[in-house]
């Protein structure tokens, strides 16, 4: 296989440790042909100004991380910002005690790009946007090498600034956050690192008190419970502005809101939901993809989940015409299925290659063997019901491991004896051709 070493290495660390891979996503991306395709024309819609929600659908372990994470990938290539989340006991959508701002907080902690993949990207964004504005006024001036301590230099880098942002001051919040950014551009031209890292604090939503933002930026509002989810508008927003295809939000465990004890803040949360539902579908947010992960009580249960929800019930019912067969993927939700035998075949056979690569040696499992070892995990009581992907991909790669340190081990303890197999039909072992996990 060939693959760069970082992405094979990155590949193994996160699904060694049960977790998405931050790169190389697509070598191990099987089974999700149709959705892959419909992600891509969503991003493409985006980019021509429109917005879109997905719910994503599935038990636990069916893939909605993963497939939340080839979104970001896919969204890289794209020149997408993109920023994901889980849901937490402290991280909600609607709260009155910090616990939406925390949400958001961690949001734009988590701010990516494509050449900063791991976060915190929201310093590298907005001085690529400033030293582009200065390039171009320079330019604009016909001054190869501008002054930046002359102030009429400044003033017109400025005014620049301002026009870029003047759409996001009749926004609501607009106001303070153009005040912000340019209070920002003055502290970068200034070399002023403590006023970029209070702008910083503040476009975070850090600022715990109105006074302490006063006083540190001479703005009067701080990003709260009430209104966060205008800044992620306004961001979305300004993102697009400056040359970004818009902004892709993931927001992953919303089995959390499901679990909120208290009957009236869980619908609170989910009235949330609908806002930016109907904000999407009316049109009134530009270059935003936001993307919810969840378990199929999360949607469904009509006593906790959103279809608890009324309004929302009847905008995220299933297509009455969607079969397994033939499935409605435009639609806001989608159910994510098991993976089907042959898939998790082709999944292994994957991983053999990116492990070999990886540690520099030539596979030496073969495709029987594989076989048999799918064969002896779905025969341990309850596999059918509880048997996931990652489940079994953690397990095949800790056989690899042993494997490639030890190779005397004795491989009938892993894969148990080698029985005569029907020959493969392109790729697909024909014994599970017709059975799903």
């Amino acid at each position: 296989m060939k693959i760069k070493k970082r992405d094979s290495a990155a590949i193994l660390n996160a699904l060694n440790g049960g977790v998405v891979p931050s790169r190389g996503i697509q070598h191990v991306m099987v089974g999700r042909t149709d959705e892959a395709k419909q992600i891509m024309s969503d991003l493409d819609q985006i980019k021509e100004g429109g917005s879109v929600i997905k719910f994503f659908v599935g038990a636990f372990g069916s893939g909605k991380s993963f497939i939340q994470g080839f979104i970001k990938q896919l969204a890289f290539n794209e020149r997408f910002v993109v920023a994901s989340a889980d849901f937490s006991a402290e991280r909600r959508l609607y709260a009155n005690d910090g616990k939406a701002a925390a949400l958001y907080t961690e949001i734009m902690i988590n701010l990516s790009t494509a050449t900063m993949p791991e976060g915190n990207a929201l310093p590298g964004i907005l001085d690529k946007w400033i030293n582009g504005v200065v390039e171009h006024i320079a330019e604009a001036r016909g001054e190869d090498f501008p002054d930046l301590q002359d102030p009429n230099f400044l003033r017109a880098v400025e005014k620049q600034i301002r026009a870029d942002i003047l759409k996001m001051d009749e926004m609501t919040g607009g106001f303070d956050f153009a005040n912000i950014l340019v209070r920002y551009f003055q502290g970068f031209v200034l070399d002023d690192e403590q006023k970029q890292r209070d702008c910083l604090r503040w476009l975070r939503g850090e600022y715990k008190t109105k006074t302490e933002a006063k006083n540190d930026l001479g703005v009067r509002e701080i990003i709260t419970d009430a209104n966060w989810y205008n800044y992620i508008k306004l961001m979305s927003q300004f993102f697009r502005t400056i040359g970004y295809s818009g902004f892709v939000l993931n927001l992953d465990e919303a089995i959390n809101l499901y679990k909120i004890y208290h009957a009236g803040a869980r619908e609170k949360n989910y009235e949330t939901i609908l806002q930016i539902f109907n904000d999407i579908l009316q049109g009134n947010i530009d270059g935003l993809y936001i993307t919810f992960g969840g378990t199929p009580e999360f949607l469904e249960d009509e006593r906790r989940g959103l279809f608890s929800y009324g309004a929302l019930k009847r905008r995220l019912e299933t297509n009455k015409y969607e079969s397994q067969e033939h499935r409605d993927l435009i639609q806001p939700v989608i159910k994510l299925t098991p993976l089907k035998a042959d898939e998790m075949f082709i999944l292994l056979t994957r991983l053999r290659d990116i492990h070999a690569a990886n540690f520099d040696y030539a596979a030496n499992v073969t495709d029987d063997e594989m076989k048999n070892f799918i064969t002896k995990l779905y025969k341990r009581p309850g596999a059918h019901e509880n048997l996931t992907a990652g489940e079994l991909t953690r397990e095949f790669l800790a056989a690899l491991n042993i494997l490639y340190q030890n190779p005397k081990f004795d491989r009938t303890e892993i894969f148990g004896d080698m029985l005569p197999t029907a020959p493969l039909a392109g790729n697909v072992p024909s014994r599970f051709a017709r059975r799903e996990f």
